[in-house]
């Protein structure tokens, strides 16, 4: 990688737009206004879900040319096909038509069509790449779709074969093994796996069923996401409100983690750093097909500000910081530790209402701003085995307080993520997270009740 490109990853901002916003806003709620029983839905899943529609549409098609001229001042410009997009904020695409209909993104269409008594007819192969239905149709039609990685906005022609490889890579994943005699054995395995189902179904279709395996591990970690997953089960639409997932990594297997991620389709979008603050780095990446975001986080040291740290070769550090830590309590985040959290797009305050009335709690806001808001549930604990936490005090990553504290109480293992994003805004807050990572670091229990003992 040549200077200039690292430099433009590293340093990438994002920027609120409040005027796209405006513009968008005003299609949506006029469209809504054109259709009752979309309006209905949409009253549904906020008062049971959290989610609001807006974070579930995947693209519309418009007829009217004022409307698309008015998202055209709005900063949408025209690619090569026509569709329009808004390259700098987290919009929909538009794709100017002879009919409008706005599409929603669901992960399952029948449950979806089943769950609201839409007997509309179902395009698209079962377990195939894009299924839809255009379930209500009004003044304004609105309909679902699935996507599994396809970039289109017909409905492709899928080869039977194609369809049962899809399925088999999709169990491997699933029950794809996490524990292994060595780190090194285990990303191999892993690797494997990953470059087969994309020599048989491309990066992104690949892609798209490995996400869906390990959020699906991640809930046998993080009851709570489980329960809200349930939540938007019954209100017909899975996850289909996904911000980003996001992994830790040690050290000396980081980099073969990226190279994975990256066969999967993900590019290095931009690097937050904090390495003077609480030793920690990210390197964030986007599946440009799927609009798929990853945080990978990792140990850096405060000189370390300037590497390429997805690719380049991490020395070990004389101590850990959080991430690995966690990365030897629970193991690795692509292997045994599993995703640390999965972000859903929600409306933030109705989030915290429901979540309160089931008895789960939520840490203070680590982004309190109108265009981003962000907060982690407490974190669902899981016990650790007693060999790492020896390993972990007798290298001296922990005191014999700390490990004694992790061996008698365990540490968490998941979150979930209640995120608000508006004004298309798609960045991050890093001194946010770097408050939040301060927080969840597995020593911080035993500081904190050091602490409140002195204080008291």
């Amino acid at each position: 990688m040549n200077a200039a490109t690292h430099a433009d990853y590293r340093d990438r901002s994002w920027t609120p737009q409040p005027a796209a916003e405006g513009a968008w806003r005003r299609f949506l709620t006029e469209a809504l206004a054109g259709n009752r029983r979309a309006a209905a839905l949409a009253d549904q899943l906020h008062a049971t879900t959290a989610v609001r529609l807006r974070d579930v549409v995947d693209h519309v098609v418009i007829a009217d040319r004022a409307a698309l001229e008015r998202l055209e001042g709005a900063r949408w410009s025209r690619r090569a096909d026509g569709v329009l997009v808004n390259p700098t904020g987290e919009f929909p695409e538009v794709v100017p038509g002879d009919a409008t209909v706005v599409w929603l993104r669901v992960e399952d269409v029948a449950h979806f069509l089943r769950t609201h008594g839409c007997d509309s007819p179902l395009e698209g192969a079962e377990h195939g790449p894009l299924q839809r239905s255009l379930c209500f149709p009004d003044r304004i039609a609105f309909g679902v779709l699935a996507r599994r990685g396809y970039p289109g906005f017909d409905v492709p022609t899928v080869d039977p074969e194609a369809i049962r490889r899809a399925r088999l890579h999709h169990r491997r994943f699933l029950a794809r093994r996490r524990q292994f005699d060595t780190i090194e054995q285990g990303l191999a395995h892993t690797e494997r796996l990953v470059d087969a189902a994309v020599a048989d179904l491309g990066q992104h279709w690949a892609c798209a069923l490995w996400l869906d395996a390990e959020r699906a591990y991640w809930m046998t970690r993080c009851p709570t996401g489980r329960r809200q997953k349930e939540r938007q089960d019954r209100a017909g639409i899975g996850w289909a409100n996904l911000d980003h997932h996001t992994y830790d990594g040690s050290r000396r297997h980081y980099r073969h983690t990226i190279r994975i991620l990256e066969k999967l389709g993900y590019e290095l979008r931009e690097m937050l750093y904090a390495g003077e603050l609480a030793g920690w780095g990210s390197q964030v990446l986007e599946q440009p097909v799927l609009k798929s975001t990853i945080f990978a986080d990792v140990d850096l040291a405060p000189h370390e500000v300037d590497v390429d740290f997805a690719h380049e070769q991490l020395p070990d550090l004389d101590r850990h910081r959080r991430a690995g830590i966690v990365s030897t309590l629970h193991g690795e985040s692509i292997l045994e530790g599993g995703l640390n959290h999965v972000a859903g797009l929600y409306d933030q305050a109705q989030f915290r209402r429901i979540a309160a009335a089931e008895g789960v709690r939520t840490m203070p806001p680590f982004s309190t701003f109108p265009f981003l808001y962000q907060e982690l549930t407490e974190g669902d604990v899981a016990a650790v085995e007693l060999e790492r936490v020896d390993a972990l005090e007798a290298g001296g990553h922990l005191t014999a307080a700390e490990a004694e504290q992790i061996r008698l109480n365990g540490f968490i293992a998941a979150h979930l993520e209640n995120i608000e994003r508006n004004d298309g805004y798609k960045g991050f807050n890093r001194p946010g997270i770097d408050g939040v990572l301060r927080a969840l670091d597995p020593r911080a229990a035993v500081r904190d009740s050091a602490l409140a003992g002195t204080s008291a």
